[in-house]
């Protein structure tokens, strides 16, 4: 999906300004032709710093004008030191307006941050119109930041606060209606707990209910939340009746000594598994955050991580290892006790800055490389695929396409038709694959076993999207394990 920062820039930028868009994702940096710009603003994950400094170091060669932003830099100001001539921490929307009209007099600072926190009921529409959609599988929309929560590790609470901050429905529909006219038909919504403020997320759910039924529920959407959406069922009923087909939730680790060492207090109400069956009960696929590596964790956390993952029915779980990130009540607890190594995280070895207490480093990173590899053996992986879609029945989209029946029925057929067409030129590519070749007959027979169940076509699609998915998390994880390439802990 788009790179979400990068459009909201424009959108805040002056009609004297020319902007252009560039995504590394979807093609290549012309270097030569940014020596002709005024500025050139550059923003990343934290994943993506090694990266970020790689572009610098070229542009500041090139004594092209620098500008940084992002939650990096936001977290470790000085990691760019002497290759940026301009920091932004933290939000944007007051300070970047302010910095390009300082800029314009060349009176601008070289670090700027918000005294407040935006008002997001007054954030204009991104500049949409900047990005080649049809270029991504997905776009992505934003309607609150802040999160509610404590969790220990989370940088999330540092940069955006504990108090959720909501856009208007209306404004939600206007960049729901903006994508979906430039071509994007999938969505994700990119919150970091959409479900933060509930009678909000309410609200915005009804309205994009209300936009679905009048233009004939085109769109299918994803987001993030916590796991306490398993206790509110009119909240899981609205969200698949809104198109949405999927959830991630940070659930981190199966054992409540670890959750409560890390203040994740909202998921040691009831069992996990239960809770995760009963939103994927109501047509919401749950994707799974776990991490390794808290102080609880001995050697024996790895295997119950992969069990939990197992009797959960989870396919698509991120495992990292824990780190440390500048400026979380995290990191200062680590640093107070003498627990961190900084120069650790980016050793190829090691990936991570912290100390772990009940094991050695190498035996925590060989541990999450072992769970890794095992959570992505292809038939493991599709195990897991069996056991949501076929064994369980999770009523994927039923709710969307029970309404297409009734009220629109040849769209209801059109889209049975593109669905199935659309799952076999996936499966197609994938056998072409060359680097399928290893995983074909263990597909072929998950496959055979999906149509013999009788599911409609969607659970095909479903099932080819899986197969992609797999055959790239089961070769990044497989060169990492083998050392053909650095490690990635995210």
């Amino acid at each position: 999906m788009p790179i979400l920062a990068l459009p909201v820039l424009a959108g805040l930028t002056p009609p004297e300004h020319e902007v252009v868009v560039i995504d590394e994702n979807i093609e290549e940096i012309d270097f030569d032709a940014l020596e002709s710009f005024d500025i050139v603003g550059i923003t990343g994950m934290t994943v993506q710093r090694d990266r970020m400094r790689e572009i610098l170091v070229e542009l500041a060669g090139r004594g092209v004008f620098t500008v940084v932003g992002g939650p990096w830099i936001s977290v470790a100001e000085n990691w760019f030191d002497g290759l940026v001539d301009v920091i932004f921490v933290g939000e944007a929307e007051e300070t970047w307006p302010r910095f390009l009209e300082e800029w314009a007099r060349g009176e601008y600072a070289g670090r700027y941050e918000q005294a407040e926190k935006t008002d997001m009921t007054k954030v204009p529409l991104p500049r949409y119109d900047l990005i080649r959609f049809r270029e991504y599988a997905m776009g992505c929309i934003q309607t609150s930041r802040g999160c509610p929560y404590q969790c220990e590790f989370c940088d999330i609470i540092v940069i955006f606060g504990r108090r959720p901050r909501i856009k208007k429905p209306a404004q939600v529909l206007a960049e729901i209606d903006a994508q979906y006219r430039l071509g994007t038909r999938v969505i994700f919504l990119v919150d970091d707990n959409f479900i933060g403020n509930k009678k909000a997320a309410k609200e915005i759910l009804r309205a994009i209910i209300a936009w679905q039924q009048q233009n004939g529920y085109p769109l299918t959407f994803f987001t993030e939340a916590s796991l306490d959406l398993a206790e509110d069922e009119e909240l899981m009923r609205l969200m698949t009746e809104a198109g949405l087909v999927a959830v991630f939730i940070g659930i981190e680790s199966p054992d409540e000594e670890a959750l409560r060492e890390t203040k994740k207090y909202q998921n040691v109400r009831g069992s996990l598994i239960e809770r995760v069956h009963r939103v994927q009960a109501h047509g919401l696929e749950v994707y799974a955050g776990m991490i390794v590596g808290f102080d609880s964790d001995d050697e024996t956390v790895f295997e119950r991580q992969f069990d939990f993952l197992k009797q959960a029915r989870i396919v698509g779980a991120m495992t990292g290892m824990l780190s440390a990130i500048p400026k979380t009540p995290l990191y200062e607890r680590l640093e107070a006790d003498g627990r961190l190594d900084n120069a650790a995280i980016d050793d190829p070895e090691i990936a991570t800055n912290i100390i772990p207490l009940l094991m050695t480093r190498e035996t925590l990173r060989d541990g999450w490389l072992n769970l890794m590899d095992r959570l992505y053996q292809v038939d493991s992986f599709l195990d897991r695929f069996d056991d949501l879609f076929i064994e369980s029945r999770i009523p994927l989209a039923t709710y969307r396409m029970t309404w297409l029946r009734r009220h629109r029925p040849l769209s209801y057929l059109k889209i049975q038709v593109l669905t199935i067409l659309g799952a076999l030129v996936l499966l197609s590519r994938i056998w072409l694959d060359p680097r399928t070749r290893p995983y074909r007959a263990t597909y072929a027979r998950h496959l055979r076993k999906l149509i013999l169940s009788g599911r409609p076509p969607r659970y095909l699609f479903q099932f080819a999207w899986k197969c992609i998915t797999h055959t790239h998390f089961a070769i990044m994880t497989r060169k990492m394990v083998r050392g053909e390439s650095r490690l990635v802990n995210t």
